[in-house]
């Protein structure tokens, strides 16, 4: 299971007009890595967003200077936050554990999937695998969006004839090559850029039982060698667009004649930049998704 900081947490809360909370949910969400938690109460025009930090140093200045031009991008584009207020506060254990266990709850992908919290008492449906995994700092608890089509992309794609192979490219927690290797694909490997991501993810996937099923690497995308001898039926990449256009060429070495490429973390208005690209590699676009600012897709590749 993910694993929190055993001594404090920080929660960072961002307070704005009720309006835009999804909004600076969304922008939080990709300064974090994390959906926030929100609060408003009944008689106010104001939510507050929570987000929750492992180390203060995280909320670092690069990080406020994010969070301010995002402001002012908001208000450009028609939509007033109004004046954000940020607060900072430290968090005694007993605090954030509570927290987590209020608003972490059991996810369904289908009837295919369940994955939920140590501490939930929920039982699979008839033939669903259960993948065991608590909220912690790194990305990946199947909250989000963008996890959630990868997620139903794997659980969907799985076949009961023979087995497929699978990258997962920023594995964060490790959530999804978990969830493939407890459906059955192989070989599964994992790559993420931060050691701590790493260890987290094959924590997780010894708590699941799926330690000897999944290879985890401390990689970055951007320093992989342009040609690789192994290929995969299929590929996942939870990452940011420019990250996904600048090396489409070293992903798309990576994914097997026929295979399926599973692309998130891309916001509505990126996507269209990246279909272009993808289709000029000559890929094409077989399912997609919109949900809030995030617009995800599977392209497949030609035999």
């Amino acid at each position: 299971m993910v694993r929190g900081p055993r001594r404090v947490l920080w929660r960072l809360n961002v307070t704005a007009h009720a309006e835009a909370e999804e909004a600076v949910s969304e922008l939080l969400s990709g300064l974090f890595g994390q959906i926030p938690v929100s609060y408003a109460p009944l008689d106010s025009r104001r939510t507050t967003l929570s987000v929750y930090l492992e180390r203060k140093a995280d909320w670092s200045a690069d990080r406020r200077k994010r969070l301010s031009q995002g402001a002012k991008e908001l208000r450009k584009c028609g939509l007033e936050p109004g004046n954000v207020r940020v607060a900072l506060r430290r968090l005694a254990p007993a605090d954030w554990a509570e927290a987590w266990k209020r608003h972490f709850k059991p996810i369904e992908i289908g009837r295919t999937l369940l994955i939920k919290p140590s501490w939930s008492r929920r039982l699979p449906r008839r033939g669903q695998q259960v993948i065991v995994l608590d909220p912690g700092l790194s990305f990946g608890t199947g909250q989000h969006p963008t996890t959630r089509f990868c997620l139903e992309e794997i659980a969907r794609r799985k076949t009961p004839f023979g087995e497929r192979s699978l990258l997962d490219i920023g594995s964060g927690s490790g959530i999804l090559a978990i969830a493939a290797a407890r459906l059955g694909y192989r070989p599964v490997h994992a790559l993420d850029c931060d050691a701590e991501a790493v260890s987290i993810a094959q924590a997780n996937a010894r708590e699941n039982q799926l330690s000897e099923a999944i290879q985890f690497f401390r990689r970055d995308l951007a320093r992989l060698p342009m040609h690789s001898r192994t290929r995969y039926e299929v590929v996942c990449a939870n990452l940011a667009s420019d990250l996904l256009l600048r090396e489409r060429e070293r992903i798309m070495r990576r994914l097997a004649p026929g295979g399926l490429l599973v692309l998130a973390g891309v916001l509505r208005r990126e996507f269209s930049e990246l279909r272009r690209a993808y289709r000029s590699a000559g890929l094409r676009l077989c399912a997609d998704r919109v949900e809030d600012e995030w617009h995800s897709g599977s392209f497949e590749r030609r035999r």
